[in-house]
C-alpha cells in the first residue's frame, strides 16, 4: 500500500425514500457493510432529522463509515475511509448500493497520506509503548441509535437498542416496536410514540379509572382504538363490567402488542371482551341509540386513520350511543404540545354534551 488510508467518496442516486428515512435500517446496513469489508467495529451513532434525513457514523478500528441521506431527493452521500490493507471499502460500497436500492452509484477513491510525500518522525515511546501493548484489548462495540417523534416546531428523541423489533406497513399506517434503554419497549405508529412500557400506566389508568369511579355501575363498555390493549386491561379490573367491545382499525397494532408488549396486551383473551377489527368511526355511526354505559376513545394523534376521531360528527354519534347517565372519556392531546387540537376538542364536546358535564383532567406522560 502506497498511502496511509483509502478514502472513497460515494453518491447514491434513485434510492428508496423509505429506506433513506429509516434510522435502524440504515444503521444496520452500515454496520453490516463494515463487517463484510473486514473492519473491526467500535461504535455506531445514528440520528434522524426533521422532517427527513438520517446522519450517522460507524467508527471502526481502521477509521470510519459516514452517511447523510436526503430521502426527498432519493439521494445519499457516503464516506468510506479505511486505513491499512485489511479492509476493502469497495465491499462496503457494493453492499450499501444494494441495501439502499440505489438505481445508480458513483464513487471516487482518494489515497490519503501518500507515503512518498511523507517523512516519518522518529518517536521514542519507550516504556509508554510497552505499557500500551500490555493493556491492549479488543474494543467493545457500542451503539447509539435514536427514535425521534417530531412536529414542524419541535422533536423528542429516545435512544433504543438499534434494531426494530417489529415493523409492518399496514393499509393504514406503519407500525413499529423498539426496545429503548430508558422506557422499555415502545410502540410507534407513523413515527409517533403511542406508548412505552415504563409510563403507559399513567395514561391507561387515568383514561379508564377516573370515569369508572365517577360512574361505578357501568356494565357495557365500548373502546374505540386502544390496539395496544392497555385500556381494556384496566377496564376488566372492575368486576361489575359485563361486556367490553373493542373496535381497532389496524390488526397490526394488536398483533405487535400481543407479541412484544405482554404487560399491556394481557386482557385480549378475556371472556368478557369482543374484539372487532374495523373502522371505529363507522362502527359508532351504525350502532343503535343508547347502546353503551361507557365509551372510551383511546385514539392516536389526529392524523391518518385517527383524524376522524377528533370530529364533531363522530362525537355526535358517541353521544347518541350512550345510555342516559352514561360516560365518555377521550384522549384529547396535550395542552402543551398540541394546544390547537386540545382546545378544539374541548369546545366540540361542550357543544354536543351539556357544558357542565364536560371535564378536563391531565396526566403526566413523559
Amino acid at each position: 500500500m502506497k498511502s496511509l488510508g483509502r478514502h472513497i467518496l460515494v453518491e447514491f442516486h434513485g434510492c428508496s425514500s423509505e429506506i433513506l428515512n429509516d434510522v435502524p435500517r440504515i444503521e444496520s446496513s452500515m454496520v453490516g457493510a463494515a463487517k463484510e469489508s473486514g473492519a473491526t467495529i467500535i461504535s455506531s451513532v445514528f440520528h434522524h432529522f426533521s422532517p427527513f434525513g438520517v446522519s450517522g457514523v460507524v467508527v471502526i478500528q481502521e477509521s470510519h463509515l459516514a452517511i447523510h441521506t436526503w430521502p426527498e431527493y432519493r439521494y445519499a452521500a457516503v464516506d468510506l475511509f479505511t486505513c491499512g490493507d485489511s479492509v476493502n471499502p469497495w465491499t462496503s460500497y457494493k453492499l450499501l448500493k444494494q441495501a439502499f436500492q440505489a438505481e445508480h452509484g458513483s464513487a471516487v477513491e482518494i489515497n490519503r497520506g501518500q507515503l512518498d510525500l511523507l517523512e516519518k518522525a522518529s518517536m521514542e515511546l519507550g516504556e509508554l509503548r510497552d505499557d500500551a501493548a500490555q493493556q491492549l484489548v479488543v474494543p467493545k462495540y457500542s451503539r447509539s441509535v435514536w427514535f425521534t417523534d417530531r412536529n414542524e416546531n419541535m422533536a423528542l428523541s429516545i435512544r433504543h437498542k438499534g434494531d426494530c423489533l417489529f415493523r409492518e406497513k399496514s393499509p393504514y399506517q406503519t407500525v413499529e416496536v423498539f426496545d429503548t434503554f430508558e422506557y422499555g419497549k415502545l410502540l410507534a405508529v407513523d413515527k409517533m410514540v403511542m406508548c412505552s412500557e415504563k409510563d403507559e400506566k399513567a395514561y391507561h389508568e387515568m383514561i379508564v379509572h377516573v370515569p369508572m369511579v365517577m360512574q361505578p355501575e357501568v356494565k357495557d363498555i365500548l373502546v374505540i382504538g386502544g390496539g395496544d390493549g392497555g385500556s381494556i386491561r384496566e377496564i376488566l379490573r372492575h368486576d361489575q363490567v359485563q361486556n367490553v367491545t373493542m373496535v381497532e382499525i389496524d390488526e397490526a397494532v394488536v398483533r405487535a402488542s400481543k407479541e412484544f408488549l405482554p404487560s399491556l396486551s394481557s386482557a385480549f383473551d378475556h371472556l368478557k371482551l369482543k374484539l372487532i377489527i374495523d373502522d371505529g368511526i363507522q362502527y359508532v355511526k351504525q350502532s343503535p341509540d343508547n347502546s353503551f354505559d361507557m365509551i372510551v376513545v383511546d385514539s392516536s394523534d389526529p392524523v391518518g386513520p385517527a383524524e376522524g376521531l377528533f370530529s364533531k360528527e363522530f362525537y355526535q354519534d358517541v353521544y347518541r350511543c350512550l345510555r342516559p347517565g352514561g360516560v365518555m372519556t377521550a384522549q384529547s392531546e396535550s395542552p402543551h404540545f398540541n394546544q390547537k387540537a386540545f382546545v378544539e376538542l374541548n369546545h366540540c364536546l361542550k357543544n354536543i354534551f351539556n357544558p357542565d358535564s364536560v371535564f378536563c383532567y391531565l396526566a403526566c406522560i413523559p
